[in-house]
């Protein structure tokens, strides 16, 4: 089925909009610097598979169509600049290859790398794009500012675990930032990347009915995901350290957009790195693909406290997305709107929830102050006022709202079911939608065929009205992973399920696993149901770490405890040369080199068909 144009009413919406079009200073900022771009901007991985192409968003001039929204429009064809800037002599930053930046400060005789982006393939190219045009300096440090794949998973692409191992490269980043990187993408990583396929629209065409980007970059990489583990665990605010004769001065930043975050400033050249707390955007507090709920009121504290610990000494700040700022003036006024957006967005949540407001409630009720709606980086492009103060509610009183009606609903097909039939079955609910949808109440006709679609999933009127329904809700989307949520499940509803897009869980994060994460992995594979019966245990033995550990499933409940190596056996013992074979062992490979099993094997093959294997592909818009 082929696309709709836009209806009329998102044209009269989109000419209606008030926004700050007579403040560029983003255009010079973006274009500030600039030495060379990657031509062509498309990267390939060993195999031919292309996992950047940068090139296809060259769509991205001009005015906006009227197919999507023009503040997103603008802000799209921002993020698409790319290619190599200097930030001030010294620090220079790659933008427009993956979703992130990668950054890269000189030393006394090398080069410290910030945040290698998503993949090896794009942070080699772009280690090569910053080397062809100043020089072949080493890596001497790679810094992570924060626990997000998008800011470590390319660190092979700059160097590698042997340079690490000998001493030859540090790798720092904040306390706590193994633990939280290696559990965001594995604990609830399949239901997580499959709803970010979603958010960042990856299966999408690019184009002016397509993919325009994510707001804070274009999308993200597809290549090789690697983690080297840090060799410097930075603890607390006011430390500091000196890399290739550059000090680093550091501020840390928890619970803020990531669990485990900091900020950090050059003496040297008076820059401030604000990792992701201070972007060209509304960042998100509960982001959409699924995460732990952040900390809006932490988040508005810690740049207080940049502000008040470097704004006046520093003349530009850069961060981990977007382009710099530059200017003492400038930087108070940039940093201090952040501040009160977060801060207005908590505060009023809260004011607004105390007077009995719910999430849904207050989201529709929140308006921003004047100066935080003129200026174009408080925009919601990422984040939004919407799922921001329905996430700050959500924090605070969790997910329900107080009203004994809505305590127990139905689940949505039951619900669904019965919704239509009240009404009169499918067809009055498409016909009810296709009057909402001609006096552009698409928000009400997406209700009404959501009910209908999951009240039959085959009918196919409701899918197709549903498709061309949140085709024009995404049409009308400032936000841009709002649009790609939309598009994608139009795009499902028309041509099927189209799954994950993208690796769950790289071989190289699954082996910075701990033993105690790998036996969590397990506790949540198991079935509970199918396992009521299982009373066993069994014992695991782990060269590479020298640690025993016990493993006991019971009531369906998997418990793991450090043992000492005479303890008594148990009724299967698994003895592994490394933590990633018991990963193999789990996938059905008892032949592998480095394991020995003793005992009863029956036990260990009773304990493993009882873990469940995630589902990559389960419906989403589709019942």
């Amino acid at each position: 089925m082929e696309q709709k144009p836009p209806t009329a009413a998102i044209e009269s919406a989109h000419h209606q909009r008030r926004l700050p079009l007579d403040d560029t200073r983003d255009f010079d900022d973006a274009d500030r610097g600039f030495i060379a771009a990657l031509t062509p901007c498309v990267v390939r991985a060993a195999d031919g598979r292309i996992v950047w192409d940068n090139d296809a968003y060259s769509f991205l001039i001009g005015d906006a169509p009227p197919s999507v929204h023009p503040s997103l429009w603008r802000q799209s064809t921002l993020t698409a600049k790319q290619g190599l800037y200097e930030v001030v002599p010294g620090i220079y930053q790659v933008r427009g290859l993956d979703i992130s930046n990668i950054s890269f400060v000189e030393g006394d005789s090398g080069v410290i790398v910030i945040d290698p982006l998503v993949c090896t393939e794009v942070a080699a190219a772009a280690l090569t794009l910053y080397r062809t045009h100043r020089g072949d300096r080493r890596v001497v440090a790679v810094i992570y500012t924060h626990s997000h794949v998008d800011h470590f998973g390319g660190v092979l692409g700059v160097t590698s675990q042997a340079e690490v191992d000998d001493g030859k490269v540090a790798v720092l980043a904040p306390a706590g930032f193994t633990e939280h990187a290696v559990q965001e993408n594995v604990y609830a990583g399949t239901a997580m990347l499959r709803r970010a396929t979603y958010m960042y629209g990856t299966p999408l065409a690019r184009g002016p009915q397509g993919h325009v980007g994510c707001g804070l970059g274009q999308g993200p990489s597809t290549g090789e995901v690697a983690l080297i583990l840090p060799t410097i665990d930075i603890q607390s605010t006011g430390e500091s350290h000196v890399i290739d004769g550059v000090q680093i001065e550091f501020q840390m930043a928890p619970g803020t957009e990531a669990p485990a975050e900091m900020h950090f400033y050059f003496p040297r050249f008076g820059a401030l790195c604000m990792a992701e707390n201070a972007t060209h955007n509304l960042h998100n507090l509960l982001t959409l693909r699924g995460a732990l709920v952040r900390d809006p009121h932490a988040w508005a504290g810690y740049l207080t406290e940049a502000i008040d610990a470097f704004a006046d000494r520093t003349d530009v700040v850069f961060a981990s997305h977007h382009w710099p700022t530059w200017g003492r003036d400038r930087i108070l006024e940039f940093m201090s709107l952040q501040r009160d957006l977060y801060a207005y967005l908590h505060d009023q949540t809260l004011r607004l929830l105390n007077q009995g407001h719910t999430g849904t409630e207050i989201a529709e009720m929140l308006e921003l102050p004047p100066a935080l709606q003129n200026a174009w980086h408080t925009h919601g492009y990422y984040g939004s006022v919407s799922h921001n103060v329905k996430a700050i509610y959500q924090r605070y009183m969790g997910w329900f709202d107080g009203n004994p009606g809505r305590l127990w609903p139905h689940p949505p097909e039951a619900l669904a079911a019965r919704y239509v039939d009240a009404i009169g079955g499918v067809g009055p609910v498409v016909e009810l939608a296709q009057q909402a949808y001609a006096d552009g109440d698409f928000r009400w006709a997406a209700t009404l065929l959501d009910h209908a679609v999951f009240a039959d999933g085959t009918h196919a009127a409701a899918r197709t009205l549903y498709a061309d329904t949140l085709e024009q809700l995404a049409y009308g989307a400032e936000n841009a992973t709002w649009r790609n949520f939309f598009l994608c499940g139009a795009a499902e509803l028309r041509d099927g399920n189209f799954g994950t897009v993208g690796q769950v869980s790289s071989p190289a994060v699954l082996a910075q696993l701990s033993p105690e994460q790998i036996f969590d992995v397990f506790a949540i594979s198991v079935n509970g149901p199918r396992a009521w019966q299982l009373d066993v245990a069994l014992d695991v033995s782990f060269a590479d770490v020298g640690a025993n550990y016990r493993v006991t499933l019971r009531n369906g409940v998997l418990v793991h405890r450090k043992i000492s190596a005479d303890a008594v056996t148990a009724d299967v013992t698994v003895r592994l040369d490394t933590k990633a074979r018991l990963l193999a062992v789990t996938a059905g490979d008892f032949t592998s080199p480095g394991l020995e099993v003793s005992g009863d094997q029956q036990v260990l093959q009773a304990f493993l068909g009882v873990l469940d294997r995630p589902d990559p592909a389960f419906n989403i818009v589709t019942p």
